[in-house]
């Protein structure tokens, strides 16, 4: 276990999330030793979630320990949405000896079995000579290709066991970064150029591949808009004039939906095209022409046949289709069709400026927008907050906005930000939750109050589980989402006192600004976690019912698509 854990500082791991076990506790003494600092969480599903967006910030190898039994399936949780979402990170368990594995031996399951499905690789270690090299073959799996999770299984009696091991003489194993075939790269770069109305869908592709800078060096010297996904939020500037807003059926913006139905080709890099985002698959490719770029060969032509795949990692595919393009001409200046994409956002934006009570949910993220700077990293999860903020939520910079965007597990967000913020201890972290999601991990509010792990908590609070409620609503049935907080319910305020932590009720929009600087203080004072509860109305909509009734009126907009000249 010394040998492993030479392994992980060596692969630049500095902080570890778990909870220690009988089944772990050789790995838990060599790690005593160590300069990786051990959070000590109050579930597994935690940890996996807090070395989740440890991984996300960082673009390293998260690391989640546990015990034998109920520690890994606790784990799965956390795996299937590292998993679903590329994430790189290795989760350890301890397992019964060798020995006793067949015979239903105390908290002995077959974790391997069990986790196959939702990793990259799943293994138990057999022989302690194995130990470094399993666990360099783990980070190396975890990182290569399309990033993912791997479980290590680990029976007490191997890790008892020595090995020869020197530090000095081993290094973290290569990973490939492929590189498009340069015929592929013209044959993209001859369909942008050929286009009229392109778009560039960035997804999350690009910021794991921290892809940034070679997207908007295409996309300027091309002058072609750029969208991105909702795991993509983050790699292309949302104040840029060529940025073109958000596609999809939830987490989208209405100017983004219609610049992407007037286009005529997109460049999909780093992108699933998941079933959130494309809608109905026959309106989505209606009248445009596709490019997919993807680092994993398998994902191209999953959802549908792309008219030009291209295998590549983002990085270099980016900074190779920018290469030929700029040998082909000089920087385009803008046209027609990106002036259309930027009359659309003036045009038709949602409304945020709600002054009513009970407060409106656009209004609190009118007020997120406005209060915090570029750099601070917002961590949201799923429900009808997570769409809200997709539709509204501003992003600036890569790896600044996380979301468990496919497998989406409640309760996410809390453990997820005390691993952005062990891993990044002077950035702004807010937390975007809702009432339900936060209860489903709130211990771990505990663990980032006994650490020191200060970040702000907005709550946007509707007292029932509002998007079941619009999904109940064709079945004409209103059942068991009601989480009214009457006698005996929970006290969110209260909940966070008796963790130590302060917290505050807001229920008028004009308060929210003033809720939101007194939690930044607090938190950098007492470095621990705050609430700010917004009490928002009930029947806000957002995705399966009708769109929010939170758009303005606008006149005609001054020029239609069939009346423009897109050759000019």
């Amino acid at each position: 276990m010394e040998a492993a854990v030479a392994v992980m500082e060596s692969e630049g791991v500095d902080t570890v999330f778990g909870i220690p076990g009988a089944a772990i506790l050789p790995l838990y003494a060599a790690l005593q030793h160590s300069s990786i600092k051990h959070i000590t969480v109050r579930h597994e599903e935690g940890g996996t979630h807090a070395a989740d967006g440890w991984a996300r910030v960082t673009g390293n190898v998260g690391v989640c320990i546990g015990t034998s039994g109920p520690a890994g399936t606790n784990m799965i949780t956390g795996l299937y949405t590292a998993m679903a979402d590329s994430i790189p990170m290795i989760c350890i368990t301890g397992q019964a000896q060798k020995s006793k594995l067949h015979q239903e031996s105390f908290q002995a399951v077959d974790i391997v079995e069990i986790a196959k499905p939702v990793t990259k690789w799943a293994v138990q270690l057999k022989e302690p000579a194995q130990a470094a090299w399993v666990f360099r073959e783990a980070f190396r799996i975890a990182r290569s290709g399309r990033p993912g999770p791997v479980l290590i299984d680990l029976p007490i009696d191997v890790q008892r066991g020595t090995c020869l091991y020197d530090p000095e003489l081993d290094a973290p194993l290569p990973v490939d970064v492929p590189q498009p075939l340069p015929k592929a790269v013209a044959a993209a770069v001859d369909l942008l150029s050929a286009a009229e109305r392109p778009l560039i869908l960035a997804g999350g592709g690009v910021v794991i591949a921290d892809a940034s800078t070679e997207l908007r060096e295409l996309a300027e010297h091309l002058q072609v808009p750029v969208q991105v996904t909702l795991m993509g939020k983050g790699a292309f500037p949302e104040d840029h004039p060529l940025f073109a807003g958000m596609a999809g059926i939830q987490t989208q913006t209405r100017w983004g939906n219609a610049a992407f139905l007037e286009s005529d080709l997109v460049l999909a890099v780093g992108a699933r095209f998941g079933d959130r985002h494309t809608g109905d698959l026959d309106v989505y490719r209606k009248g445009r022409q596709f490019i997919h770029v993807d680092i994993e060969p398998t994902q191209i032509g999953r959802v549908f046949e792309p008219d030009l795949g291209v295998v590549g990692h983002a990085r270099p595919t980016l900074a190779a289709m920018a290469a030929e393009a700029q040998r082909r001409g000089k920087a385009r200046r803008p046209s027609a069709w990106a002036n259309r994409v930027g009359e659309l956002r003036r045009t038709l934006p949602r409304r945020d400026d709600f002054d009513e009570v009970p407060i409106k949910p656009p209004r609190v993220f009118r007020e997120l927008n406005e209060f915090y700077g570029p750099d601070t990293t917002f961590v949201t999860a799923i429900g009808l907050y997570q769409i809200w903020s997709g539709q509204f939520q501003k992003t600036y910079l890569p790896r600044r906005y996380l979301v468990c965007g496919q497998a989406g597990p409640l309760g996410w967000e809390v453990p997820a930000a005390m691993g952005v913020k062990c891993a990044h201890p002077d950035r702004e972290v807010v937390v975007v939750v809702g009432d339900y999601s936060f209860q489903f991990l709130m211990e771990e509010v505990a663990v980032a109050a006994q650490y020191q792990i200060p970040f702000v908590i907005v709550m946007i609070n509707n007292e029932y589980l509002g998007l079941i409620r619009q999904a109940e609503i064709p079945y004409d049935m209103n059942f068991a989402v009601d989480l009214h907080y009457g006698e005996g319910g929970i006290d969110h305020v209260k909940a966070m006192e008796a963790f130590g932590c302060q917290a505050r009720r807001v229920e008028e929009p004009g308060d929210i600004r003033s809720a939101l600087e007194w939690a930044t203080a607090e938190a950098h004072r007492s470095r621990l976690p705050v609430l700010v509860e917004v009490m928002v109305e009930r029947e806000a909509n957002a995705a399966m019912g009708p769109s929010l009734d939170a758009i303005k009126e606008f006149e005609p907009l001054p020029v239609l698509a069939e009346d423009i000249d897109w050759s000019d």
